[in-house]
């Protein structure tokens, strides 16, 4: 009986350890880098997954679409996503100086997003302040093969580069030039 009962509290107590394990985020946290003579530009983001919604993410009805600022969209999942830079840059037709920034898309045309880098930063990705936009430049967008991960890409060729945003089956890019 006394077996019973010690092995009845061992399997209880392994079954409570277990269930306090926490999942893996259903938008685990990414990120995008690249170094450009010894100055880094990274950005930081969650990256949600389409899972079987291919078609109802940039829908006027879509799941995008229940963000509050929509079509201001906070470019990624949870946390606002970070864009940190040690270089001042040029990125499409803004300048933005060495530092740390928020990023949100206007997705309001599909033919054309627009980039809105805000200067307001550590807040949840919802929190989007137009009085705290440093300034916006257009993406060229183009339709892709399902992106199942959102995903960010920075890259560089001798300086200058493109900074990328891809998920579902749209790539939105903008050029990016170090100073």
């Amino acid at each position: 009986m006394k077996h019973i009962l010690v092995c009845t509290g061992l399997l209880l107590a392994a079954t409570t350890l277990i269930g306090q394990q926490k999942a893996p985020p259903k938008s685990p946290p990414a990120t995008a880098s690249v170094s450009v003579d010894g100055k880094t530009i990274t950005i930081t983001y969650s990256s949600p997954r389409v899972n079987g919604r291919e078609g109802k993410i940039y829908t006027k009805d879509g799941l995008i679409s229940h963000d509050p600022h929509y079509p201001v969209w906070r470019a990624g999942a949870n946390a606002a996503t970070t864009l940190k830079t040690d270089a001042d840059l040029t990125i499409g037709d803004l300048n933005v100086p060495a530092g740390t920034y928020t990023l949100f898309v206007d997705i309001s045309d599909p033919a054309q997003w627009v980039l809105i880098v805000s200067k307001a930063t550590g807040e949840w990705g919802l929190a989007y302040d137009p009085s705290k936009d440093l300034g916006k430049t257009p993406m060229a967008t183009t339709r892709v093969p399902l992106v199942e991960d959102l995903t960010y890409t920075i890259t560089d060729d001798h300086g200058k580069g493109a900074l990328t945003l891809a998920w579902e089956d749209v790539s939105a890019s903008v050029p990016i030039q170090v100073h």
